[in-house]
């Protein structure tokens, strides 16, 4: 898990709302291993306070003026050491929220979550070995996904390619590892290998790309 060395999560909140970005201050630091360290209120303003706080994990409005949380996380994961994108979105099926999974958000999170899901959601990105919310990725994917796509990079072994249907269904590597009988260890090292050939960040953007390429079907 990324954090500071007593295991504590630190937060940026960007959102062109004052009083989305207090709510959601409210609730995470209702939890005492995450604090938030910033806000911003557009995208430009974003990258410049991720850069000098260095937070473990953005939670990114996508519809904002100026410069939106699109390019805004393209530009956030550009820099050194970048730390996770969670998108705060209003509606699920909203095609920005697609785009910015493209650009490398780990996972979405809808407005109108409950505090226990934004808690959930910000730990999960934070610790990178997990979806979140699957099967809404799985539809949104879905809605979205261009006609023609196709994968195009390095083959996947059977087992990868088994481990990788395993990721889009929401497994954690330990229920990877009592479904297919091995060792958490190996589950660890086929699910390295299959991020480096499907040159993904992260379990959610592997996932993304394995939806949109054909790799696992959507449907």
């Amino acid at each position: 898990m990324t954090g500071t060395a007593d295991g504590e999560i630190t937060v940026v909140l960007v959102d062109d709302e004052p009083i989305v970005r207090q709510g959601l201050q409210t609730i995470i630091e209702s939890d005492p291993q995450l604090r938030v360290i910033g806000e911003a209120g557009d995208g430009a303003e974003a990258v410049s306070v991720v850069r000098s706080k260095r937070p473990d994990v953005v939670c990114m409005d996508v519809r904002m003026p100026n410069v939106d949380g699109i390019r805004a996380t393209e530009l956030v994961l550009g820099l050194p050491e970048p730390p996770r994108v969670l998108v705060i979105t209003t509606f699920a099926s909203d095609e920005y929220v697609f785009d910015a999974m493209r650009a490398g958000a780990s996972g979405f999170l809808l407005k109108r979550a409950d505090a226990d899901q934004v808690i959930s959601a910000v730990r999960t990105v934070a610790r990178g070995d997990s979806l979140v919310f699957p099967e809404s990725i799985r539809q949104l994917v879905g809605q979205h996904k261009p006609e023609k796509a196709g994968y195009t990079g390095p083959a996947l072994t059977p087992r990868e390619a088994e481990v990788l249907g395993l990721i889009a269904q929401g497994l954690t590597n330990a229920e990877i590892a009592d479904r297919l009988v091995l060792g958490v260890e190996t589950v660890r090292t086929h699910v390295s290998g299959l991020l480096g050939k499907l040159g993904a960040r992260d379990r959610t953007q592997a996932v993304v790309i394995a939806f949109t390429t054909g790799l696992v079907p959507t449907d």
